[in-house]
């Protein structure tokens, strides 16, 4: 007898971190151990963000594996959960 396909037992989510510059139209999308940490790490720095900018250096686990972003060129961060197999 054959199992019926359950498609949504193989069905993952992860979050990912969007991080949206002034100088792009589209966002960096970030994978990080702790996604809501850095989310957290960056909006804080946007509310603080003043004239003089601080660089943010961050390693990650996606396709891109380092990244270095000046805070006076971030204009928006985002939590987006996708769904993998």
């Amino acid at each position: 007898m054959t199992q019926p396909f359950n498609q949504a037992s193989q069905i993952k989510k992860r979050l990912a971190v969007l991080v949206f510059l002034k100088a792009t139209t589209a966002p960096l999308v970030l994978y990080v151990d702790d996604p809501i940490a850095l989310y957290d790490e960056l909006s804080m720095i946007l509310k603080l963000n003043s004239q003089v900018g601080k660089l943010i250096e961050k390693n990650t686990l996606g396709p891109i594996k380092k990244v270095c972003i000046q805070s006076t060129q971030i204009c928006a961060i985002a939590l987006q959960e996708e769904q993998y197999m």
